[in-house]
């Protein structure tokens, strides 16, 4: 029989960061307020998160890298909006971002969850922190907790 892991998305006892980019906090702020609702409605208190503002999105990953090394925090979630301007600089910072997380994921074992948005205009980034429909920070959330069940499955 064919052994599979599948992670459920339960908060209660767990132990989560937050690094948020302080640049575009119209848009940052939404989704930590939607992050934070989902990981309270899925059982986390207040007392079990951690969030830390950072400059912008290229900042996350060092602080998500510093959380992620504690030994209390089992997951980091990343937020942040990249919107494109008129410069190539919407590209270096959404990579860089991106690679930066993800190396701090493998670096440390732990779920760092890539939330920043990337979009070419402010409309697009209200349309995906949206409290009544697509919203990215709900879905950091949700990554987090089911990737803390199922890598601790795996471990066990």
């Amino acid at each position: 029989m064919m052994k599979c892991y599948e992670g459920k998305i339960k908060g209660q006892g767990r132990k989560i960061a937050i690094v948020v980019s302080r640049f575009n906090d119209f848009i940052t702020e939404r989704l930590l307020e939607g992050c934070l609702r989902e990981l309270e409605k899925n059982g986390l208190k207040k007392s079990e998160v951690v969030v830390a503002w950072v400059p912008g999105s290229l900042e996350i990953p060092v602080m998500a890298q510093q959380l992620a090394k504690k030994r209390t925090i089992q997951a980091v979630i990343c937020l942040g909006a990249v919107i494109r301007g008129e410069t190539i600089h919407f590209d270096l910072v959404a990579q860089q971002a991106a690679q930066g997380i993800a190396r701090v994921a493998l670096d440390t074992g732990k779920p760092v969850i890539f939330g920043i948005l990337t979009t070419d205009t402010a409309d697009q980034a209200y349309k995906r922190s949206d409290a009544r429909g697509d919203h990215k920070g709900r879905d950091a959330a949700r990554s987090a907790l089911e990737m803390i069940d199922v890598m601790a499955q795996v471990k066990n």
